[in-house]
């Protein structure tokens, strides 16, 4: 069965937009999203972090940044980051106002606030279709090494849930033999939309 995924994520843009790239590749109907008020991107120090609107485009960041200092972009990663986003869709865009485009099968968040924030703000949708969505939180650290290794097993998981005849009956243990495989613990929720 055909499952249309969403990867959610803090407003940095490097975990999900990771997952998404490399879902896209694998042919997956996936869609990312962050969940801050703003995109925030490392700066030159953690006190003046970069910050746009989520709508700003990639490309436009990645100038921005060349313009300030390519030398110190590029040595953090955060160039790379950019070019790869820019190839995977325009622009950044923010859960709460975009994610009515249309009801998802499954979201993953890569950290737990942020899976906190997509049930918070699931649960507090009007429930119109009842059709099911599954939540799944797998933490990954936010670097670019682990952001890689989170996008596998993001993969994996989608594989797995495909391969299901439902996701609903097997899901407990879909979990249990990830968790068992990959020692990492998830968290996950089923709601409605």
């Amino acid at each position: 069965m055909k499952l249309r995924h969403a990867m959610v994520c803090s407003s940095n843009q490097n975990r999900s937009m990771e997952a998404h790239s490399l879902l896209k590749r694998h042919g997956f109907d996936v869609s990312s999203y962050g969940t801050g008020a703003h995109v925030k991107l490392p700066g030159p120090s953690l006190r003046e972090p970069n910050v746009y609107d989520f709508g700003t485009p990639y490309k436009q960041m990645l100038d921005d940044l060349r313009r300030k200092d390519p030398e110190l972009y590029r040595r953090n990663g955060i160039l790379p980051m950019l070019k790869r986003n820019s190839t995977v869709k325009t622009a950044p865009q923010r859960w709460q106002d975009n994610a009515s485009d249309g009801a998802f099968d499954v979201v993953f968040s890569f950290e737990e606030k942020v899976f906190d924030m997509v049930i918070e703000d699931l649960n507090n949708r009007e429930h119109v279709l009842m059709k099911s969505v599954l939540a799944i939180n797998l933490d990954v650290k936010d670097n670019h090494e682990e952001a890689a290794v989170g996008a596998r097993l993001a993969l994996d998981l989608c594989q797995e849930l495909e391969a299901a005849e439902s996701w609903e009956d097997a899901i407990d243990d879909i979990v249990a033999a990830f968790e068992r495989q990959h020692r990492r613990k998830l968290l996950y929720n089923i709601s409605f939309y």
